[in-house]
């Protein structure tokens, strides 16, 4: 899969999934926008990407802010002319429960980071990916269908995870006609920093045991799904979800 030709943002790629989609791009010929909030570990990935590919475009941007938000498409069309791909990755899961008082504050900020952010990118998008026949793929969870996908603090996250599925559902068909795609992929436990980004009590071992297979996938498999689902070889691939989680929903 050459993507000598393509331009890709990948949201949330600091670390984790994004990250690893963000160099598998790059090493596949890509023009990378890497996008994050911790610009020390954007440096890492930056000089990941160079090593193995072109020098990305790189964006220190909360796209829970409108207007950070709109300068990451600006500025990707400014620097590189167009936009191919759109990778929907940041995310955020703090623990917070629903009977604690504060509750609507962690609400609306999950919910503006894991959801929101992803439809106000996708509706700036739109008319750059209209015009090179573009995909957009969205980085979900297996928590948006399952509710024991985590601890009682994570109604916000599985909340928000289950409306970015349906919201990708909505857009692929109303998107269709203009010959861009939109998919879904939905993780189950990934090594990542999330647990200790999101104080989370549970550790990796205890995902591992909650999984068919006995283990935690890696970022770099959910990575090459995303290069999959973004290339010509998943052409006919529109408004799907692809569950990567070492079977846990088949337990959960």
């Amino acid at each position: 899969m050459s993507y000598a030709t393509k331009v890709v943002i990948v949201t949330g790629s600091s670390s984790g999934i994004g990250a690893a989609a963000a160099i598998e791009f790059a090493k596949e010929g890509a023009s990378v926008v890497i996008v994050g909030r911790n610009e020390t570990k954007l440096k890492s990935v930056n000089e990941e990407c160079e090593k193995l590919g072109k020098k990305p475009l790189v964006l220190k941007v909360d796209v829970s802010n409108e207007v950070e938000s709109k300068s990451v498409i600006d500025k990707t069309v400014e620097h590189f002319g167009k936009l191919d791909i759109l990778v929907n990755n940041a995310g955020v899961g703090y623990n917070f429960d629903i009977v604690n008082d504060g509750f609507m504050e962690n609400f609306d900020n999950v919910m503006n980071l894991n959801l929101r952010a992803a439809v106000y990118l996708t509706h700036l998008a739109i008319p750059h990916l209209i015009q090179t026949k573009g995909n957009i793929i969205n980085i979900s969870s297996v928590a948006g269908t399952s509710v024991s996908a985590g601890p009682v603090g994570l109604i916000s996250y599985c909340t928000s995870k289950a409306a970015l599925n349906h919201f990708s559902r909505c857009v692929a068909a109303r998107l269709a006609s203009y010959g861009i795609r939109v998919n879904v992929i939905s993780p189950g436990p990934v090594r990542t920093d999330i647990l200790e980004n999101s104080k989370s009590p549970l550790s990796w071992d205890i995902y591992k045991e909650a999984t068919v297979l006995k283990r935690v996938s890696e970022p770099k498999e959910v990575a090459d799904l995303i290069l999959f689902l973004a290339g010509d070889k998943a052409k006919g691939i529109t408004g799907s979800e692809y569950i990567v989680d070492n079977g846990y929903l088949l337990k959960n």
